[in-house]
Order: structure tokens, then C-alpha cells, then sequence
């Protein structure tokens, strides 16, 4: 093989980095203060002798507020001029790489309810063996952070030499 035909290595720099809103978990968390306001109401109402052991129920929908809190704060993106890396898990840590040249699509939309809050989603349809789709919800910048992305995938693409091929299987599958 040449050397003229391998690509040069390149310095692979950090372009973003982030985190799913919280606000994606607005509803299991109007239940969490829902359940706890009827422990409380409960609490109150029965005899003096359960009410302390009736006010540990509020332990219940606080450890589930908790843990849906730490699970979206421990799972962390980050966009490089090469891979995405999804960073998962609050004992047990995953790493979970994308090379970019392999993102064949993107898309982005922002449902109402993220739009007011200035935040959106992304959607990434990869031809990657172990994730072929990528979903990115509830960031800041959506926009931004989706330019980024398709300006990072088209210099990775151009750097390795690698394009993306269409073919119609309503044709017997063959390439047209």
C-alpha cells in the first residue's frame, strides 16, 4: 500500500460538550412531588402513633427524584472534530464512541415545550454495527451544536476519504 493514499493522522480537539437538560424529566417529577404531597397529606391525617413512620414514605419519591437526577447528570456527550462520546453510568461507567465519518443523517427538532426552554434534540441515523441511532435530547443550542456536528462529519468524511452510497432496493437492490 502507499503512504501517499493514508490519510494524515490530525489532532482530534473537543468542539462540544453537555448534558440532557433536566427538563426532559418534568413530568416524573411532578409525580415525585405529587406522591410526596400524599405521603405528607396522609401522614397528617393518620393517628399520631404511624404519623413518623408514615413520614418515612417521603423517603420513597425523594430517592426517586434522586436517582433520575444523578443518572441524566452522570451521562455526558462530547462532540470532537472525529468521534461522539457518550458517557454513561453513575458506579459503572460506558464509553460509547461514534466515529463521525460513519453519521449518514441528522436531524432536529424541538417539540414546544423544549422550544420555550431554548433547548432541542438531536437525532443521529449512523451506519455503526452497535448504535445506528443516536439520540441527543433536550440540549442547549441545538442549532449550534447541530452545524457543528455537520461541519465535524463532512471534514471527517473528506480527511478519510469516505463517502456515503445510495442505493434503491425497490430495484432488486441494485445500486442506481
Amino acid at each position: 500500500m502507499n503512504s501517499e493514499s493514508i490519510p494524515p493522522p490530525a489532532a482530534e480537539t473537543s468542539l462540544w460538550k453537555g448534558h440532557t437538560s433536566q427538563w426532559v424529566h418534568f413530568w416524573f417529577y411532578f409525580f415525585c412531588v405529587i406522591l410526596a404531597g400524599g405521603i405528607g397529606f396522609a401522614a397528617t391525617v393518620t393517628a399520631p402513633v404511624t404519623a413518623g413512620l408514615s413520614f418515612l414514605g417521603l423517603l420513597v419519591p425523594l430517592l426517586m427524584w434522586v436517582i433520575r437526577w444523578w443518572v441524566t447528570k452522570c451521562t455526558s456527550y462530547e462532540l470532537t472534530t472525529q468521534r461522539l462520546k457518550k458517557a454513561s453510568g453513575i458506579l459503572n461507567r460506558k464509553l460509547d464512541e461514534l466515529e463521525l465519518f460513519r453519521v449518514k443523517d441528522y436531524a432536529m427538532d424541538q417539540p414546544l415545550f423544549l422550544r420555550l426552554l431554548g433547548l432541542g434534540n438531536l437525532t443521529l441515523i449512523t451506519s455503526d454495527a452497535t448504535t445506528p441511532q443516536v439520540f441527543i435530547k433536550a440540549i442547549p443550542e441545538v442549532e449550534k451544536v447541530r452545524e457543528m456536528l455537520r461541519a465535524a462529519v463532512q471534514t471527517e468524511r473528506d480527511r478519510k476519504r469516505v463517502r456515503e452510497m445510495d442505493v434503491d432496493h425497490n430495484d432488486g437492490g441494485r445500486a442506481i
